[in-house]
């Protein structure tokens, strides 16, 4: 029987194009001799498909697998890359009973997401039993991060309709990332252009940018407490998209008044220019968001049930892309600026001042790789300046403006070196970082890292890496002085060691995976405070002289027909003895036991329905305004969506907290019960 004949005009630049068409006739009516040379086998899996009745399944298997992913310098694709790297891709989006990617990143098993209050109004991001400051945030492969606080970073500006794709680094990642670094990364992809697609089995290729047609989504939503959101979305060759998200808030102050209320608007812009010889990608966005901060940083010296909080962010980046030569150049330019305003008491500034804060982010950056005999050599730099101008941190600054009276300035730099060796079933890549920041005149000092990576056959993959990377402190680790707060501004930079192996064995219906890991942490900064001063207990930075941690994490992923079954575990010990009386704000606090578990259920041909559990066991103390001391309790939420799903349009109803658990994920503050949202989406 003849096959269907598919008619390509343009082959899109991934190894796995020429795969999506397994089985049918192809005929090329546009076929440069770049395009040939650049789908060379060596980016191309060499997994043989062998009958008609699987081609469809396995080329979107090795659709998936094939994404470039940022596990290294250099860009290699999942399947080749040594470090291993968690993907939540647009299937796990879509089923997932969340509002913001705060909430999605829960239900990656070595995240730690802690709440001040719901649907990303607060939170703080970890990994591996770090803090929210040991991260990097990344937009598009951009430095996001805020050097004023990691409490705000994830403020951000796009919506969970933007995104492709988010990237789980897992372990310290000096040489790839630089400083900030210090336990992982997180990067968020937003979505391309769309395009006109040329059905091929499952898998989808874009065509050239002049063949872009417009697109328009629309999104709303509403539940519980006057939660609202509304959202909208445009594409052609370039793409827009604008959101704006409120709630009443779960709880009250003392007063009656809102306390955990949140409104806020956030809107993005990309757009994107293509010639035979050069990428350029750029973005623009922008996060306007205010909330009440409940009891959020009360101590028991200062017992305000009523703080507020308004932050207005600004992120702008142009990256660049060579796509021919044997020296492949990729530059970046961004500048991020980020506005905080903190009242200690709501609409109060006569009983105490209001905390203003600006900081200016600039960066340049200027990758480069080349392949030759000996495998894929990445080098570059990168110079980052940050200055923030404060009316509560830094120095007095020479000419006070405004409501800014004090300031801090400082530059990083930093240079890196790395090889990747890609054998047929071996991956090896090694590497190094300088830094030098201009903050306490740091001395240059350089961070190694190696990732070894052996497929002994189709269904296992072997890893183990050695890796290392610092982080500086954050200016409110250095300067902040509130009441019940005293911070050092001669903080050390943090330093980690960590070690790590595991395996992975997948077949197209079943996967499973382990990983063993060790960090060695040095100079770890904290807020401790001593309990037993009572009342006159504050909050202090600190340096811990050293933290080690050991821990296990365990990933299985299976289907049984259409229904797909996600079980993860993750476990960590820390290595640290706690002094009597202290109680530490972030770094002897993390998860000990973390279990999440996912199912997705079709009830019918239109009909889904997504399952969440997660169970946490958190290791940590916390204290009343009394100055009582209380261990965290561990618990255990089910959250639920039902999706009806058509063409153009779906409608959906979710459930957080299905049992209505009281719990909580930080100190005195109060998670949400049950909350309820309906939804629905159409797409123009």
């Amino acid at each position: 029987m003849k096959r269907p004949v598919l008619v390509f005009h343009h082959f899109g630049n991934k190894g796995y194009s020429l795969f999506a068409c397994l089985g049918r006739e192809v005929v090329c009516s546009v076929l440069s001799v770049a395009t040939l040379t650049y789908a060379s086998a060596e980016s191309v899996a060499t997994n043989p498909v062998v009958t008609d009745s699987v081609s469809t399944t396995t080329a979107r298997e090795m659709m998936l697998e094939e994404v470039s992913v940022t596990g290294s310098r250099a860009p290699l694709t999942k399947s080749q890359a040594a470090r291993m790297v968690t993907v939540l891709d647009r299937s796990d989006i879509a089923q997932a009973p969340v509002q913001s990617i705060n909430d999605l990143l829960k239900y990656a098993v070595g995240v730690d997401v802690r709440q001040r209050g719901p649907i990303g109004a607060q939170t703080d991001i970890s990994i591996r039993g770090g803090t929210s400051e040991q991260i990097i945030l990344l937009l598009n492969g951009i430095n996001i991060c805020d050097p004023q606080t990691g409490h705000n970073a994830m403020d951000l500006p796009v919506d969970l309709s933007e995104i492709v794709r988010i990237e789980v680094l897992e372990g310290p990642a000096g040489r790839i990332y630089g400083t900030s670094s210090l336990v992982g990364a997180i990067n968020i992809v937003t979505k391309e252009r769309k395009a006109w697609n040329v059905e091929c089995g499952r898998r989808r290729s874009a065509l050239p940018l002049g063949l872009s047609k417009n697109e328009i989504t629309l999104h709303a939503e509403g539940g519980s407490h006057g939660y609202l959101n509304l959202g909208a979305r445009y594409s052609h060759s370039t793409s827009i998209s604008a959101n704006y998200t409120r709630s009443d808030g779960y709880s009250r102050s003392k007063a009656g008044n809102l306390n955990t209320d949140f409104s806020g608007a956030k809107a993005f812009y990309q757009g994107q220019y293509e010639h035979a010889n050069l990428l350029l990608n750029w973005h623009l966005g922008i996060a306007d968001k205010g909330w009440g901060s409940s009891t959020f940083w009360a101590s028991p010296k200062w017992q305000a049930d009523n703080q507020y909080e308004h932050t207005t962010k600004v992120f702008s980046a142009i990256q660049g892309e060579t796509k021919i030569g044997k020296l492949r150049l990729a530059p970046s330019l961004y500048w991020n600026q980020n506005r905080d305003r903190y009242e200690g008491y709501r609409n109060d500034p006569e009983r105490m001042p209001f905390n203003h804060n600006r900081t200016n982010v600039y960066g340049a950056n200027l990758s480069c790789y080349f392949d030759w005999g000996g495998g894929r050599t990445a080098f570059g730099a990168e110079i980052r300046n940050e200055d923030l101008k404060s009316g509560n941190l830094g120095e007095p600054l020479d000419k006070p403006h405004g409501d800014y009276t004090l300031g801090v300035n400082r530059t990083n730099m930093s240079g890196y070196l790395e090889h990747n060796l890609l054998l047929k079933n071996l991956t090896i890549s090694a590497g190094l970082v300088a830094v030098r920041n201009t903050w306490s005149d740091m001395h240059t000092t350089i961070y190694p890292g190696i990732d070894i990576s052996y497929r002994p056959n189709n269904y296992w993959k072997l890893h183990a890496s050695y890796n290392t990377s610092l982080r500086m402190p954050s200016f409110t680790e250095m300067y902040y002085k509130v009441q019940g707060y005293r911070a050092d501004p001669h903080l050390k930079p943090e330093e980690m060691r960590a070690i790590e192996g595991g395996a992975t064995f997948s077949t197209l219906s079943f996967k499973a995976s382990a990983t063993v890991w060790q960090h060695f942490g040095r100079n770890m900064i904290d807020w401790m405070m001593d309990t037993s001063l009572g009342s006159e207990a504050i909050w202090q930075s600190v340096n811990h002289t050293k933290i080690n941690s050991t821990g296990v994490e365990t990933s299985v992923e299976f289907f049984v027909g259409a229904n797909r079954f996600n079980i993860d575990y993750s476990y960590i010990h820390q290595h640290k003895e706690q002094e009597a009386n202290i109680v530490s704000q972030y770094a002897l606090e993390y998860l000990r036991h973390k279990l999440t578990a996912r199912a997705n259920i079709p009830l019918s041909k239109r009909l889904m329905l997504g399952l969440h559990l997660r169970y946490q066991d958190r290791e940590g103390q916390y204290t009343d305004f009394d100055g009582k001391v209380y261990d965290y309790e561990p618990y255990a939420l089910v959250d639920m969506r039902l999706t009806w799903q058509q063409n153009n349009w779906k409608v959906y109803a979710e459930a957080n907290n299905l049992f209505d658990k009281d719990y909580r994920d930080f100190g005195l503050v109060k998670q949400p019960g049950r909350w309820i949202i309906i939804g629905a989406g159409v797409r123009l």
